[in-house]
This record gives structure tokens, sequence and C-alpha cells, in this order.
């Protein structure tokens, strides 16, 4: 593999006890705070009551996979990076990291919080704090992606969304689940925005929202061995539903993307899409004036990880995937690939061309996230 620059799209932060400081006095006893749970370990609790779970699978950096735990480990014991954007930059640079976007982790329950008013809140405070001191420590290397008010109505939306992009933001955190689904005209203005802006909107997974669909044990953890192979699909219906809406035709400069759902299934998605549109086009309009698949990877995009199937695709000149694909290293979850990311792309990126390495390791999310 030719040497080349490395943007991890995907890693997280561990919001501190501290992120909600910003929170107006008079709400602030009412906002989300850590707590000690039944097991020993800290965790959010957004109701005041002990927390479901505590920090594990999300904070696993640093532990070698024997010694995982899905829960039960306190504040102190999680690495500095997850919280502490120098410390974040120290990592990055131990795992040979250039860029790295960061997502919320546990804030996005915020959406679920009955109290609008204080969820507003608290989504301004930790937008300030994930732009101000997070991405802060290292403007050139950190790309926080503050979370956007999907549900308060448009307005609330967009003056957010304006405010976040004044103050430095490259990319905008929109949740798994909204209210309205993302082909709903509602969008339109916040697509408009976003697309005069050349800021992109990202969604992970299932993160925010109220889940059609509870995890494996009914969502009493929302963690599971089978909801997280499920959740590598989550970006099928939102996307797909996009893109034969003609979102993109409209918004030809939005940039859309689906994080930690790897590859593999793209080919056969795209196929689908494109055999449906000539099966059913004479029994429906079709607002779109290319191919579902020629929207890949010039709209929409996705993040990947060790897709050891999905990589072989693009060696063999799998169409659209190097262009629609970007790497990530999950810092610090479970399923991390830090600190060993560079050993995993040269082991991934064999067979691939020097032009698709790059566009899959920094080329795609430098013109994502103009870094």
């Amino acid at each position: 593999m030719a040497a080349t620059r490395v943007i991890s799209a995907d890693c997280h932060v561990n919001e501190p006890p501290w992120v909600f400081d910003r929170v107006p006095a008079a709400l602030r006893d009412r906002a989300p705070r850590m707590m000690r749970g039944a097991d020993g370990g800290d965790g959010w609790s957004f109701d005041g009551n002990p927390p479901a779970r505590t920090f594990g699978v999300e904070a696993m950096a640093g532990r070698d996979k024997a010694d995982y735990k899905r829960s039960g480990l306190r504040f102190e014991d999680i690495l500095p990076g997850n919280y502490d954007g120098a410390a974040h930059v120290k990592d990055m640079a131990e795992d040979g990291v250039d860029v790295s976007v960061v997502y919320p982790n546990l804030v996005p329950f915020i959406y679920q919080q009955p109290d609008r008013v204080l969820a507003g809140a608290c989504m301004v405070a930790y937008n300030d704090w994930m732009l101000d001191d997070f991405q802060g420590a290292d403007p050139s290397r950190v790309v926080g992606l503050p979370m956007l008010p999907v549900d308060d109505g448009m307005e609330a939306c967009l003056r957010e969304f304006e405010r976040v992009v004044a103050k430095g933001a490259k990319g905008l955190f929109v949740p798994g689940f909204p209210v309205h689904p993302y082909h709903d005209p509602y969008y339109e203005p916040l697509w408009s925005a976003a697309g005069d802006a050349g800021v992109p909107l990202t969604f992970h997974r299932t993160f925010g929202g109220k889940s059609y669909e509870p995890d494996w044990d009914g969502g009493l953890n929302n963690f599971s061995a089978a909801g997280t192979v499920a959740r590598f699909f989550a970006g099928v219906r939102p996307l797909t539903y996009m893109i034969f809406a003609g979102v993109f035709d409209r918004h030809p400069r939005l940039k859309f993307v689906g994080a930690e759902l790897n590859c593999g299934w793209i080919p056969f998605w795209a196929q689908t899409m494109d055999q449906q549109v000539l099966n059913q086009e004479a029994m429906q309009d079709m607002p779109m004036a290319k191919a579902p698949s020629d929207y890949l990877g010039t709209n929409v995009f996705v993040t990947i990880l060790d897709d050891d199937f999905g990589f072989r695709l693009m060696a063999a000149g799998e169409p659209h995937l190097a262009d629609a694909c970007m790497f990530s290293s999950d810092y610090p979850h479970s399923v991390t690939l830090w600190p060993n990311s560079r050993a995993h792309i040269e082991r991934l990126t064999k067979g691939m061309s020097d032009e698709d390495t790059h566009k899959v390791l920094a080329g795609n999310a430098e013109r994502v996230y103009r870094v």
C-alpha cells in the first residue's frame, strides 16, 4: 500500500460528567447526569433513575478482547481520549490516524426526552462542548458532529444548524429514528441549507430517536451481538427512500452519510434499486434523473471498518464502492480497530489500486467534510 493520509470517519466520545454544564441554571437540576449503577459502574441517567447500563462496551479501547466488559466500568476506568480532545488526538497519533470525525455516544437519548425545552437546552450545551472543548483542542484534526433538533420543528432545527455552522461545524448529526422519515417533504428546508452550506448530514445506525423495533433483549439494554449484526443494515430503508423520493435530484449538493454500516451489502442493494426502477417505472412516478446506484459516492456515503468482504469487492472493481466508502476505526467502541488501524489497513487494501485506496482512507472524507 502506498503511503496515504488516513481519516477515521467514525469515532466517538463518551460524554463526561460536565458535558451539560452549559445548560441554563433554571434547567440544570433536571438535566441528565452521570450516576453510579447497580453493577458499581458509572452511566448516564436521563430520567433521574439509576442508569440502565453503565460504561462498558462503548469504552473498550485499551482493553484486550478477552477482558471486554458489557458494563460495570467507572468513569475513571476509561481512556481520557473518550472525553478529552487533546488526549483523543494523542490516541489518533498512536493509531496512525490523521483526522477523526467524532460522533456522540449516549447523548442521542435526548431525542427521546419528553421535555423538549430541556432537550433543546441539553442539545445546545452538548454542541457547544463538542465544538468549543473537544474539537477545539485541535480543529485541524478533529471534526466534531453537533446534533440537530430535527424533531422540534424546522424553524428550531435551522436555527441550530446556522448557529453551529457559524461556530465551525464541518458536519452534523441527525437521529437514526426521527419522528418524520427523511424522505418526508418536512426536511426540504434542511436539505437546501445543508447543500448550500456544503455541510454533510450523517446518522449513525440506530442512534437517536425511538426505534420501531426493540433490540434482542426487548430494549432493556439496547445492546446484543444479534442487534449489532442487524444494525449494519440500518441504512437500507432511509437511504432507499431518500433516493426514490428524489431528494438528491432536488438537492444535488446534499451529502448524506450512514455511519458504521460497512459496505458488503451495497452491490446487492444497488442492483435491487436499479432493477426495481426498470420493473416499475411504468407504474409509478420516479422523480430521479439517473439510476439509483449513481447517487452512491456523489450524495450517499457509508463508513466502514474491517469489512473484509467489502474490501475484496472494491479490489475486484465493484462499481460505486470505492467512491462511497470512508474508512473508520470506531474508537473507542468494542469493535474498534484502535490502536492497530494501520495493520488492518495493510491487510484490507491488498489488491486495491492506489487511487481507490486513497479514496477510501482519506479522499472521500476529504471531499465530504472538506478537511
